[in-house]
């Protein structure tokens, strides 16, 4: 039996196949396009095309597709075949370079917050050739961009490579400023971390609530839930084992390095970890990896579940974004090396991103945002809603030193250790894991843990590329009027001492769970945004707009769409919720009470049925109230015209209300027999994956 590894890239016409396959004038046409320094002509797109067509169709492909993310967060697709018609009328494949570069679609049938109306529907999709083809399931699939008619961005990947562009533009600005001519390039390199729960397909499929919503909107906690903290690293399930290794075989052909599984802390919860890549590709691998995790647990009679909140009362599920900037020679820009205090260009860059993290924080407590990561964010399981850095003692106290203009001298703290006596010294790292800590700084990267399992990683990669290189632009510009070196990092020190006396609020390395935290920060003059919806108005507001338009990033209509369609998505995701309970409660929980109490009523003499009974109809009555004013305050909501303004009303009044009648189902799930409770409890859920 052939090893899994013998097939790694097989589904991929990355660069190693397009070296094999295209002429060389061809190959490095492309190459100079994907440096950016000439346009891809239309024979060089030709010949890619025919090899392209070629090469897919070794491996039984028919059709195509421009592969984009709308922003509906997910990704689209519209399959066209090779298939066409010669003059005499018989079958040939045909694949042209017009075809490869550019496709149309309805652009008034995504979300678009108004740039596309029915009558004015055309769009367009563009290939991105940073991003190589691949195939799925008999299909080649082409990333690419999907823009309106008059340019407009609708989708998520279009600003994001614009805003990596400038990112890459201005931190090597800076790093030829400090010396180091020879870089052209930096790079955003972006490894994320999945996590998804799993539960059997049979029983997932009798919860109403999981196939509409995505997560339990009943179910009172089992008996044991995470308490032993066993699961985390435990022992994988054989039924799970058997699932992963499906999904890491799928990856592989597509030339996806997958490399990490593990089970989460919570029952019936996994994470896999791919290998660092370019953010635009990184980006494009997660949304691949979520459909590969949804679409092979269907084969193993599994359901995946990518909600950040499936189950109340254990932990949720994120998206750790971890990311670097590495230069087109290889150079970590976050590496600190062994005398960071030293380290002038590492300072540098750090000082620049706790500015723009400082400066920004309401834009990327929105990116890391969605309706599902209310119920997570601050929630003791996950980082508090309140924007902060951990840097780790080493580091923080030398930008600390230098905000106080302080002589820095480098740690005497040893840097080396051995766990054991028969193991050579190893390095030590320069910080601890801090958990609670939403922007932290591991070793030699930045950690962003707010972001929600189920969301594109597109708009946070884009809000910190964006901030960045604004903050590097000012930095840039400073450096580059000095003609020698030594002016240069004389400069760069008093960048440094500046920017962390100004910013240094932002840096915290405590216990975020703590509620004490809470009032720290706001003594700082740190926000504190609670939910989803009451983030939005900031990616719209003035400082935002002109953060955008200065990097060239989105345009003011562009913005205010986005802002519409963030509204909706809350508003319509909240409205199915509590519209799926009230017709759970209704209809399938309430009724299947009746004849059991009515067996009751017979046994009404004896004390212990008695109280069960007025147990029961107490909590039947108190959940009947509740959905009567759910009910109406759903069709208040209705009424109200401006988005913004429904919204805030559904997160006030509504969304509290689908606690309050849960309490109450979930109170009658515990007294009632298992035969009654017409759903798969959680202890079935969640337990039962062997």
């Amino acid at each position: 039996m052939a090893h899994p590894f013998n097939e790694f890239g097989i589904h991929l016409f990355g660069e190693k196949i397009m070296r094999e396959r295209l002429p060389y004038p061809i190959y490095t046409g492309w190459k100079t396009a994907l440096a950016k320094e000439s346009a891809l002509d239309r024979n060089t797109a030709d010949a890619i095309a025919h090899a392209m067509k070629a090469w897919a169709m070794e491996f039984g492909v028919t059709h195509y597709t421009h592969w984009f993310q709308p922003l509906t967060g997910q990704t689209a697709e519209k399959h066209d075949s090779f298939l066409e018609q010669d003059k005499d009328g018989n079958a040939i494949a045909r694949f042209s370079g017009k075809t490869l570069i550019k496709g149309e679609t309805d652009g008034s049938s995504f979300p678009s917050g108004g740039l596309r109306a029915t009558f004015e529907a055309r769009g367009y999709t563009y290939w991105d050739i940073s991003s190589p083809a691949f195939i799925r399931d008999k299909v080649l699939c082409i990333p690419s961009i999907f823009v309106s008619y008059n340019g407009e961005a609708l989708d998520q990947k279009s600003p994001l490579l614009k805003s990596l562009d400038r990112l890459s533009q201005e931190s090597s600005r800076v790093v030829q400023a400090l010396g180091d001519k020879q870089v052209k390039h930096v790079n955003l390199s972006v490894g994320l971390e999945q996590e998804y729960f799993l539960v059997d397909r049979t029983m997932f499929s009798e919860r109403k609530d999981l196939v509409l919503t995505g997560r339990t909107l009943l179910g009172a906690s089992a008996p044991r839930g995470q308490e032993f903290e066993d699961h985390y690293f435990g022992s994988i399930p054989n039924r799970v084992k058997a699932y992963m290794d499906e999904v890491n075989v799928e990856l592989w052909k597509m030339g996806i390095f997958s490399k990490v599984e593990h089970n989460e802390v919570a029952p019936g919860q996994f994470e896999f970890s791919v290998i660092y890549a370019d953010a635009n590709i990184a980006v494009d691998q997660n949304q691949l990896l979520m459909d590969v995790l949804k679409k092979v647990a269907l084969k193993h009679d599994l359901a995946c579940l990518l909600h950040e909140k499936p189950f109340k009362g254990i932990n949720g599920s994120g998206k750790h974004n971890n990311w670097s900037l590495i230069t087109d020679d290889g150079q970590n820009l976050l590496e600190p090396g062994d005398k960071p205090h030293e380290n002038i260009r590492f300072l540098v860059f750090v000082a620049a991103i706790l500015k723009a993290i400082d400066e920004h924080p309401e834009l990327l407590r929105l990116a890391s945002s969605g309706p599902g990561n209310d119920h997570r964010l601050g929630a003791n399981e996950a980082p508090p809603a309140i924007i902060s850095v951990f840097m780790g003692d080493v580091i923080e106290r030398i930008l600390l030193e230098m905000a106080d203009k302080k002589v820095v001298k480098n740690s005497k703290e040893a840097n080396r250790f051995s766990p054991l006596n028969n193991l050579s010294y190893i390095p030590k790292d320069n910080s601890d894991r801090n958990r609670t800590s939403p922007f932290a700084f591991t070793g030699n990267k930045f950690e962003l843990r707010m972001l929600g399992s189920s969301l594109s990683a597109s708009f946070a990669n884009t809000v910190i590329s964006t901030i960045i290189a604004d903050s590097l632009h000012d930095i840039a510009n400073r450096l580059e009027q000095f003609k020698y070196l030594q002016d240069v990092r004389d400069e760069a020190l008093k960048i440094i001492q500046e920017l962390m006396r100004k910013h240094h609020r932002i840096l915290f390395s405590g216990d975020g769970y703590a509620s004490a935290w809470i009032d720290e920060a706001k003594e700082r003059g740190l926000p504190n945004i609670p939910s989803f919806v009451e983030a939005i108005e900031f990616l719209n507001c003035e400082k935002t707009k002109a953060l955008f338009a200065r990097n060239n990033i989105y345009g003011e209509y562009e913005l205010d769409a986005r802002s519409d369609i963030l509204y909706e998505q809350y508003i319509k995701t909240v409205q199915v919720e509590a519209k799926t309970l009230i017709r759970m409660v209704e209809r399938e929980v309430i009724p299947s009470i009746h004849p059991y109490l009515n067996s009751l009523l017979t046994l009404k003499d004896f004390p212990y049925y008695a109280n069960q009974i007025a147990l029961i109809m107490k909590h039947v009555d108190k959940a009947a109230d509740q959905i009567s004013i759910l009910k109406t305050k759903l069709h208040k909501a209705e009424s109200i015209d401006d988005l913004r303004s429904e919204g805030l009303y559904l997160r006030s009044e509504v969304f509290p209300l689908l606690d309050i009648v849960r309490e109450e189902i979930d109170a009658l799930e515990l007294i009632l027999p298992r035969d009654v409770y017409p759903y798969p409890a959680y202890l079935e859920l969640l337990f039962l994956l062997d």
